[in-house]
């Protein structure tokens, strides 16, 4: 056996001596190592394990999983319960998928938390979280996502993803599909090539989307089929094509899409030339409704983007229904609020109440449509002169990150719980993000 191949197994036999011989007892037949019942540890990168993905194949439920800055080249399952797997330094670990691997890391298991490192350079995701089996084999969709054919829908449930760094991946950056109970906070989006941050095929989600800055993607924010208890709140979806889009697709299960809360968001200038071109050639609206029904958007700051602040519209056969657009403040878009419905499939009951209005499109939305109005109150139709898109780039060459916020305590905390269930907002405690917040860098605040 060549020297090489005996130093790599040496180490890793060194490994599993190291972390099996810090604890004693019974383990039950594991085969992870003995210590005590219900004992959690912590294993450490490169130092206890050669590699992230050898630290994740010995953790056990309740474990932590501490990685030491440098660039590591792998794609991360975790299939165990209730790990976390958290960096030292959220810039200096850089899970680098070097446009060779489709995930950076694969959630397969309930309760697990990712926390505070960087993923980059991944054919499709950043992180993906999802209970599909297709998904986790890392087989795509046509047109971004994931069509998962016959295979019964299965979800996750339980998860967090915080102080996260998605960038240049060729689908999306934070991924959650067939996923339940779970938040998406605190983490950063940049260059991905469909969306930032994609909530997919959940029903009832109970996800939480907060405090995150998306940028640079081709859309901010997606949920598509992602219906019940699924808020979108304090967010930064600031100069992307798109910036935030809500959304029934065929491609996924859990037709139509139902009952979202996007609230509290800044939702800016986003119609950024050096971005991902989005497939169907997206550019430069702030928030879009395709086929989505029963949302709610309240106290968004909506501003600055070239063809539309707020668009609706229907998919194929979809119409969105019920959408309540209120109390938002729209400024210099190309029109703040744009109905249109270019084919027989039309919406019924979608109306506005108490926002900061310039102009809308049909005309005088703001009293022709003010809620409350019946349900069956046929949507009204408008066409606006739209700019042209420009070309995009590839999400290869999307601008580098600057500086993050980095988990408290990352190298002191013991592992996360988390929650079987979020805490939900209180969409009356949200507010509307401040004017000042339109500059550049600033967050949103949470509460």
């Amino acid at each position: 056996m060549p020297r090489l191949a005996l130093r790599v197994m040496a180490a890793v036999l060194g490994t599993l001596t190291l972390v099996t011989g810090c604890s004693s007892g019974g383990d039950g037949g594991s085969g992870k190592g003995k210590r005590p019942a219900g004992a959690h540890v912590t294993i450490r990168v490169p130092a206890d394990a050669p590699t992230i993905s050898a630290a994740v194949s010995l953790a056990r439920p309740g474990d932590l999983v501490l990685v030491s800055p440098g660039v590591y080249h792998e794609s991360v399952r975790i299939g165990t319960p209730r790990i976390t797997l958290r960096g030292a330094s959220r810039a200096g670990v850089v899970i680098d998928g070097r446009l060779q691997q489709p995930n950076g890391v694969v959630v397969a298991a309930p309760g697990v938390a990712v926390e505070n490192l960087t993923v980059e350079n991944n054919t499709q995701n950043g992180v993906l979280v999802t209970g599909s089996a297709r998904a986790v084999a890392g087989l795509p969709g046509r047109s971004g996502g994931y069509d998962t054919g016959d295979e019964p829908v299965t979800f996750l449930k339980s998860f967090l993803v915080s102080y996260v760094t998605a960038t240049r991946n060729g689908l999306y950056g934070i991924y959650a599909f067939s996923a339940q109970n779970g938040v998406i906070e605190h983490s950063y989006t940049s260059g991905g090539a469909d969306s930032g941050i994609y909530v997919g095929q959940c029903k009832p989600c109970r996800v939480v989307v907060r405090d995150n800055v998306a940028e640079l993607n081709a859309v901010g924010y997606e949920g598509t089929n992602a219906s019940g208890d699924m808020y979108v709140v304090g967010n930064r979806l600031v100069g992307n094509r798109v910036g935030l889009t809500t959304d029934s697709d065929h491609l996924e299960k859990l037709l139509p899409q139902r009952g979202a809360v996007v609230a509290g968001n800044l939702i800016a200038d986003n119609q950024q030339a050096r971005t991902p071109e989005q497939a169907d050639g997206g550019w430069g609206i702030g928030v879009g409704v395709d086929g989505g029904s029963g949302n709610q958007f309240v106290r968004n700051r909506i501003a600055g983007n070239a063809d539309a602040g707020f668009v609706i519209t229907a998919t194929a056969d979809l119409p969105p229904d019920g959408n309540e657009i209120t109390d938002n403040a729209f400024a210099a878009n190309g029109v703040d609020v744009g109905w249109t419905f270019p084919t027989a499939t039309k919406g019924h009951g979608n109306c506005l109440h108490g926002n900061t209005l310039r102009t809308t499109a049909p005309a005088r939305l703001a009293a022709t449509a003010s809620c409350p109005v019946p349900a069956t109150s046929l949507t009204p139709s408008g066409t606006w002169a739209r700019p042209t898109a420009p070309a995009g780039i590839p999400f290869t060459d999307v601008a580098a990150p600057g500086p993050q916020s980095q988990f408290p305590n990352a190298t002191t905390a013991g592992a996360t719980a988390v929650p079987a269930v979020p805490a939900l907002p209180d969409l009356a405690s949200i507010p509307l993000p401040a004017p000042s917040l339109l500059a550049a860098g600033a967050r949103v605040p949470t509460s």
